[in-house]
């Protein structure tokens, strides 16, 4: 396999060490290291969206490197290197500017860029952007994730609203989970999805810092009015600057939804069946599936699916917050255990009322392998 430089430092690291053989350099201006670049032979290299002097690039070629070029006019990087970081999709925001998040978030022109165009009809460019992007993204992902074993994936419904008793209960089941040395993961929406972000991010705080949090984004409740929205959330991280890690998997599908503002990191997709097959596939630690509806019932069959055949080798558990919800109001919990009964997966279906026996449940039922696999 390749190995895989990210970064200025890195390259040059390697090329003192006279090691750039069978390498993929993703996203890098080289175009002031001519000389080291001419010095090399490139045969089995790659170069991903790298700047390159003309002298460079014509090396890079005669010496049988494969150069992927930067494509012109686009808002994003599709060889990026590395997930979004806090606030990335957010650049350009003016606080107390009316219209700034749609207007001049960085967000908000990818999306604008998305959707020149019927997704059904793409021009080949723009496929091809589309697709490099999710491509990296996948791999800066999977370095993200390389090594940590218990990924906790929390699905819930758009429409759960801030300062809601669900909404301080998911946002409590994201702090604990957070402290309990797991990795919250969502998929990046509001509701449900932002307050177990939102718990995550306030993990270190004192307890009630958080419930000074979602008060404050209470204040401004409705996301289909942005600009207030985001400024609810910039206040709650005024009081809580730096937070405790976590993930935000979404899809500029989705991309009238303002951004997540409390996921440290963002693997943002253009593709959603992408994003939904991998946010599940990631929870090695099991899926929380809060209160929802037509989004979240998909990813709880989706997430069966999985289990139910065995995809990744792994049964992982199942939790369904909120018993009236999952047994009364939408009974997919029932159905799902009447699926499961005779699998492998069957005891690592929960359904529970709180935060903490949620988290006592995946502690109660780790991931193990699939019988026979």
């Amino acid at each position: 396999m390749r190995r895989e430089i990210h970064d200025l430092a890195e390259f040059d690291r390697a090329a003192a060490a006279g090691d750039l053989v069978d390498v993929v350099i993703q996203g890098l201006d080289l175009s002031a290291r001519t000389p080291t670049v001419t010095a090399t032979s490139w045969a089995g290299s790659v170069l991903l969206g790298c700047e390159l002097a003309d002298d460079a690039l014509r090396h890079v070629l005669a010496t049988g490197g494969l150069v992927f070029p930067p494509l012109p006019g686009l808002p994003f990087d599709p060889y990026r290197p590395c997930l979004y970081r806090h606030g990335e999709l957010l650049t350009g925001v003016r606080r107390g500017v009316e219209g700034s998040f749609a207007r001049d978030a960085l967000d908000s022109r990818i999306w604008a860029w998305s959707r020149r165009h019927d997704p059904r009809r793409l021009p080949l460019l723009d496929a091809l952007a589309r697709r490099l992007h999710d491509l990296a993204i996948d791999d800066a992902l999977a370095d993200h994730l390389a090594g940590r074993p218990d990924v906790v994936a929390v699905m819930g419904g758009h429409e759960v609203t801030r300062g809601s008793a669900v909404y301080r209960e998911v946002a409590r089941l994201g702090r604990l989970c957070a402290r309990r040395g797991w990795l919250v993961t969502t998929g990046g929406g509001p509701g449900a999805m932002e307050a177990a972000n939102l718990g995550a991010w306030c993990a270190d705080a004192p307890d009630h810092i958080l419930d000074d949090c979602v008060d404050l984004l209470a204040d401004a409740p409705d996301w289909r009015r942005p600009d207030p929205y985001l400024e609810a959330g910039f206040r709650a991280l005024d009081r809580v600057p730096d937070g405790h890690e976590n993930l935000a998997v979404p899809t500029w599908f989705y991309g009238h939804e303002p951004t997540n503002q409390f996921a440290t990191h963002v693997a943002k997709y253009f593709a959603n069946s992408l994003r939904e097959e991998g946010l599940l596939a990631i929870a090695t630690r099991g899926v929380v599936f809060a209160p929802g509806s037509a989004g979240t019932l998909q990813e709880v069959f989706q997430d069966a699916t999985q289990n139910h055949y065995g995809v990744f080798g792994v049964v992982s558990p199942m939790v369904f917050l909120g018993r009236e919800h999952w047994t009364e109001v939408l009974p997919a919990a029932d159905l799902l255990t009447r699926l499961a009964d005779g699998r492998p997966y069957r005891d690592s279906i929960g359904v529970v009322d709180d935060a903490a026996a949620a988290v006592a449940f995946l502690d109660d039922h780790p991931a193990r392998p699939v019988p026979g696999a």
